[in-house]
């Protein structure tokens, strides 16, 4: 059995740091796309991103933005972490079969509210920056193991790319 292992508030130190690691497929992208009502058509419709500035389709910003939720949620602090805000400058674009690997670095903590400020960078494959910023959470007091769950596979229809309807 896979673990979600939490690091509870007083486990963390000022300059402690995480990493988690993902992968942009077209399936995801269309899935992100779906979940979100985000259809632009940059993300979507190659014919459409082939006359952007980018001049092929490139992912949401939030995709980016989602991994650094991911890591708060399953990495550090993990489970039973309270999201409190979050800002990111959003640096290059994300594209297709990008791997992505998001650093947290615990930067400040407030012993009262129990809360933890992290700096959040996140670079491409080439080590490039693609999302710089920072995030606000409330960290677990108490120690929690839980199982991972598994996500179910989820499989979707070829029409929705290359034409938005």
């Amino acid at each position: 059995m896979e673990a979600l292992e939490n690091i509870t508030y007083d486990e963390i130190k000022i300059g402690d740091s995480c990493t988690f690691k993902k992968t942009l497929t077209e399936k995801e992208l269309i899935l992100f796309a779906a979940v979100s009502g985000d259809v632009n058509p940059i993300h979507l419709d190659e014919n459409f991103a082939s006359h952007s500035m980018f001049k092929e389709r490139i992912a949401h910003g939030m995709w980016s933005g989602s991994l650094v939720s991911a890591t708060l949620a399953t990495v550090m602090p993990g489970p039973g972490t309270i999201y409190l805000s979050q800002n990111l400058d959003f640096k290059r674009p994300v594209k297709l079969n990008d791997t992505l690997t998001v650093t947290l670095t615990a930067k400040s903590k407030d012993d009262e509210k129990h809360i933890v400020v992290f700096d959040c960078l996140v670079l491409n494959q080439e080590g490039k920056p693609v999302v710089a910023g920072e995030a606000k959470v409330i960290a677990p007091t108490t120690k929690i193991v839980v199982a991972k769950p598994k996500l179910p596979e989820i499989s979707i229809g070829q029409a929705a790319v290359g034409a938005i309807a």
